[in-house]
């Protein structure tokens, strides 16, 4: 039986985790869950066993694993039954929790002890030693929280203003501002604006864009809009475009994913996504 379980994140961290979901979800049909691209850094503690991620740098099984922002599928090992919690990092905060840039983290899965250490360990142990959803929360929650405290950055993120700025007008915008248009609004040059955003995220603006609209289409295609509408309304120049970039971000044709994965992250419990790590 599968299960989702939300979590509010005390309120220093609210800033930082997007989301904050335990999970219970059975094994996968296909085998292998797709991780797709997003905005978000992804924490994931795996607590039956653990998580395989190939397709993202080395190959990582750990039952922590971090997964960076990326534009190529994470292949997760979904053949077992899973349990466990999963955080969605904004990047931009990334530093506070995790010590290093996400810029550094893309396209790329490590386990959790790169991260936080021997404390990994201890962490995980603990969080599967106890039944109950609020007790595993309160230990990663604590986890987290101290190496805010510890953090040299405070509690904002240590960077320019104008890169935070363009992050969120190209999310805002989902993908539809052009670059030149976002670079003007913090008044910096399009070659400077991509080398700051790349080094703040790892994703240039015009990747970040291409992120926001797959996104977007994404939503739509749960939603079970046509192709057709999806292309037009998440900003695509036709349907084949479409269908180019999703087999390009995703690994898989359209045809593949609405009937392999769509079912399963479409599930009232949303498995699929719990366990992505993108």
């Amino acid at each position: 039986m599968s299960a989702l379980v939300p979590h509010t994140v005390p309120a220093p961290l609210r800033p930082l985790v997007a989301t904050a979901v335990g999970y219970r979800a059975p094994a996968y049909p296909a085998r292998v869950h797709r991780g797709l691209p997003s905005r978000h850094l992804t924490l994931v503690v795996e607590l039956l066993g653990p998580l395989t991620v190939r397709g993202l740098g080395e190959t990582v099984s750990a039952h922590g694993v971090v997964g960076g922002l990326h534009t190529v599928p994470a292949l997760i090992d979904a053949s077992r039954p899973q349990e466990g919690v999963q955080y969605a990092l904004g990047p931009l905060g990334a530093r506070l929790l995790l010590g290093i840039p996400a810029g550094e983290l893309r396209d790329h899965a490590v386990g959790l002890e790169e991260v936080l250490g021997p404390e990994a360990a201890r962490l995980v142990e603990r969080m599967a030693a106890t039944p109950h959803w609020p007790a595993r929360f309160r230990l990663l929650d604590e986890a987290l929280l101290r190496r805010l405290a510890g953090s040299r950055w405070g509690t904002g993120w240590a960077g320019p203003a104008e890169v935070g700025e363009a992050w969120r007008l190209i999310l805002a915008s989902e993908g539809r501002l052009p670059v030149v248009d976002v670079a003007a609004a913090v008044g910096w040059g399009r070659r400077h604006l991509g080398e700051q955003l790349r080094r703040a995220t790892g994703l240039t603006p015009k990747e970040a864009a291409r992120v926001a609209r797959f996104e977007h289409a994404q939503r739509l295609l749960r939603a079970r809009r046509a192709l057709a509408d999806v292309a037009v309304e998440a900003g695509y120049a036709d349907q084949a475009h479409l269908a180019r970039e999703w087999r390009a971000l995703t690994g898989a044709s359209m045809t593949t994913w609405l009937r392999e994965e769509l079912p399963f992250v479409q599930d009232a419990a949303g498995p699929g996504g719990a366990r992505s790590v993108s």
